[in-house]
C-alpha cells in the first residue's frame, strides 16, 4: 500500500509544482520604479499643454558608429505637433524630429466602461511616463546630428482624421537647402501598424549619405495597472529576433546589467508589456544593427534602437527608405503577418507548443459561435473528446475498483493486523480484476498541461480581455466577481469523488477529501474563463463517470 500512497502524493505534488512554476514565471524580478518629475513653469501647468512642452532636452538618438557601439546624444524637443485620428487610435507626432510622442488606443479601455474606463494611453510623453518612438536619418549627411540637432518639419495641417477614407497619408517636409526631405506616415483603417518612410531628393552637387534609425525610448515607470490575477506583475522589457534565436526577451533588469546588441538581415525589435506591444520592423532584405541599453545621461531611461544600411544618393537622385512601426494590442494574427516570429511577443513559455493550437482552435470556434465564453466551452468539449480514450480507460478502472470495495473491506478485516499480507492480497485482487488503484490521477495529470496552457492563453490573449460570456460574467480574463463558477467547480469535484472508490489508506482518503476545498480556494481568484473550462470539464467527466459506473453495475 505504501507505493500507492507515494504515487498519489507524488502525482499531486507534480500538479502543484507545475502550477507554482507557471505562477512564478509570470512575475519577473522586482524592479524599483522611481518617477522622475519634470518641473514646469506656472504657464505650462495645464492639462492641455502639448507633449512637446512637457519634457525638454530628453530625446536620445544614435549618432554614429564607433567600433561596435552606437553613441547617443541629447537634443531639445520644441515646436508644435500633429494629431492623427483613425478608427483604432489617436497618434500625436512632434514636428521637431517627427517623433511619435503619443498613442491613445480608442478600442482598448483601462477598465470596463461601467467602471469609467478610458482609452489606454500606450505611448505618451508626460510627467508620469516617457514612452515614445523616435526615428530619423543619421550619418555624414543625415538630418539628425549633434551639431544640427533635430530637424523641424512643417505640415499642411495639424489634425488629420480618417473619415470615410481607407488610409491617411501625413507628409512632414524639411528643406535643408540642397536636399529636400519628406517624412511620410501612412495610417490604414483598422490597422495598428504605421508605415514610416523618408523620401529624399538630393538636389545638391555632391553625393548624399545617411542611415535610417528607429528607436523606442521608455522610462522605467509602470504601465497603467490592468486587471491581473492576484496583482501579478507581467513582463516589462524589450524583445528582438537574434541571429541564433527567433525570439529573445530582456527585462529592464537584464539591460541594467548588460547592454544587448545584434546584427542580422531583417529582424525586428519590440517593447513588451501586458497585452500591448510597440515594435519597429525594418526592411526584411537589409542588414540592420540592433541595440538595447540604459541611457548614460538620464536616470531610469532605456533605449531600444536599430540602424539600417547606409543610403547613398548621387547628385540629382531621389531615394526612399521605409520601415514599419506597430503600436497596439498583441494581436498574434496581425503580428505574424508583419514579420516572421513577431507573434512570439505573446510569450507562452515552455507550453507554447500546446498554447498555439489552443489559441488557434479558440479563434476558430469563436468565429463560429461569436462568443469567447462559448468558445471556451466548445474547446473543453473538443479536448474532452480528444482525451476520451485515455480518460475512459482510467474511469473504467476506477469504476471496477469501486465495485471491488466490499472484497477489499473483507481483506482488510482478515489481514488488518498484518499490513504486508493485506497489501499482497489487495495487489493480487487488483491484478486478477485488471484494475489500477492510482489510475484516478490520470485524468487530472492529462488535463494539467492543457489547463496551464489555457491559463497563459487567457492571460496573454488581448481578444479575451473584457470579453463577456453571459449573465454576470462580463470579463473572461478577470475573476468571477460573485465566485459562482469556483463554487460550482468545487461542488462538481466533490460529487466526482463520491462516484469514485474511497482509498483504503487513511492518509490517501484525507488528501482526496480536502482536494475540492483546496482547488475551490485556489480558483476563487483565477480568470473566470479558466474556471469555466475546468468546471465544464468536471461536469463532462461527471457524466462520463456516471455512465461508466452504470454500465459496470449492469454487467455485474
Amino acid at each position: 500500500m505504501d507505493w500507492i500512497k507515494i504515487s498519489l502524493i507524488a502525482s499531486m505534488a507534480v500538479v502543484t509544482w507545475l502550477l507554482i512554476i507557471e505562477w512564478n514565471r509570470f512575475e519577473p524580478e522586482t524592479v524599483d520604479f522611481p518617477v522622475t518629475e519634470t518641473v514646469l513653469s506656472e504657464e505650462d501647468r495645464s492639462d492641455d499643454v502639448p507633449y512637446s512642452q512637457l519634457q525638454k532636452s530628453d530625446d536620445y538618438l544614435p549618432l554614429q558608429k564607433k567600433g561596435d557601439e552606437v553613441n547617443f546624444f541629447e537634443s531639445e524637443s520644441l515646436g508644435g505637433s500633429v494629431s492623427i485620428i483613425t478608427d483604432v487610435f489617436k497618434v500625436d507626432i512632434d514636428l521637431r524630429g517627427g517623433d511619435i510622442v503619443g498613442v491613445e488606443l480608442l478600442k482598448h479601455l483601462s477598465a470596463m466602461p461601467e467602471d469609467d474606463g478610458k482609452p489606454i494611453k500606450l505611448l505618451q510623453r508626460s510627467i508620469q511616463t516617457n514612452y515614445i518612438a523616435t526615428s530619423g536619418l543619421i550619418g555624414p549627411n543625415g538630418t539628425d546630428s549633434r551639431e544640427k540637432g533635430r530637424p523641424v518639419f512643417s505640415s499642411l495641417k495639424n489634425r488629420y482624421e480618417l473619415g470615410k477614407d481607407e488610409e491617411i497619408i501625413v507628409d512632414l517636409i524639411a528643406d535643408q537647402g540642397s536636399v529636400e526631405f519628406t517624412k511620410r506616415f501612412i495610417f490604414a483603417r483598422s490597422s495598428y501598424d504605421i508605415k514610416v518612410s523618408y523620401l529624399i531628393n538630393n538636389k545638391g552637387p555632391s553625393d548624399w549619405r545617411g542611415s535610417f534609425f528607429g528607436q523606442i525610448k521608455r522610462d522605467n515607470s509602470l504601465p497603467v495597472q490592468l486587471d491581473t490575477v492576484l496583482g501579478q506583475r507581467p513582463f516589462l522589457g524589450g524583445a528582438l529576433k537574434e541571429p541564433d534565436k527567433n525570439f529573445a526577451k530582456y527585462s529592464l533588469n537584464d539591460i541594467d546589467n548588460d547592454a544587448v546588441s545584434a546584427t542580422l538581415k531583417g529582424g525586428w525589435m519590440a517593447f513588451l508589456q501586458h497585452y500591448f506591444v510597440s515594435a519597429w520592423i525594418p526592411p526584411h532584405d537589409e542588414m540592420n544593427r540592433y541595440s538595447f541599453k540604459k541611457s548614460n545621461t538620464q536616470s531610469g531611461v532605456y533605449l531600444f534602437n536599430f540602424v539600417g544600411e547606409e543610403i547613398r544618393l548621387a547628385e540629382g537622385e531621389r531615394g526612399e527608405y521605409m520601415a514599419k512601426f506597430y503600436v497596439g494590442p498583441k494581436d498574434q494574427i496581425e503580428l505574424e503577418k508583419l514579420a516572421e516570429h513577431l507573434d512570439h511577443v505573446v510569450d507562452y513559455g515552455i507550453f507554447w507548443i500546446i498554447c498555439k493550437p489552443i489559441y488557434q482552435l479558440l479563434v476558430f470556434i469563436h468565429g463560429v459561435l461569436g462568443n469567447w465564453g462559448w468558445a471556451i466551452v466548445g474547446l473543453t468539449i473538443f479536448i474532452k473528446l480528444l482525451l476520451f480514450p485515455l480518460s475512459a480507460k482510467s474511469l473504467k478502472s476506477m469504476a471496477r475498483l469501486r465495485s471491488l470495495q466490499p472484497e477489499m473491506e473483507r481483506i482488510k478485516e482478515l489481514y488488518g493486523d498484518d499490513r504486508q499480507k493485506m497489501g499482497q492480497e489487495q495487489m493480487a485482487l487488483w491484478k486478477k480484476e485488471k484494475v489500477n488503484p492510482v489510475s484516478g490521477c490520470l485524468p487530472m495529470l492529462l488535463q494539467m498541461p492543457v489547463f496551464i496552457s489555457l491559463y497563459w492563453v487567457l492571460m496573454e490573449s488581448i481578444e479575451i480581455r473584457h470579453a463577456p460570456w453571459l449573465l454576470w460574467i462580463e470579463d473572461l480574463s478577470a475573476m468571477d466577481p460573485y465566485f459562482v463558477l469556483p463554487l460550482l467547480m468545487g461542488l462538481s469535484m466533490w460529487v466526482m469523488q463520491k462516484l469514485q472508490p474511497v482509498p483504503s489508506d487513511p492518509m490517501q482518503a484525507k488528501v482526496m477529501q480536502y482536494m475540492p476545498i483546496a482547488f475551490t480556494f485556489m480558483f476563487l481568484w483565477f480568470p473566470s474563463g479558466l474556471v469555466l473550462y475546468w468546471t465544464v470539464n468536471n461536469l463532462l467527466s461527471l457524466g462520463q463517470q456516471y455512465v461508466i459506473n452504470k454500465q459496470i453495475s449492469d454487467i455485474k
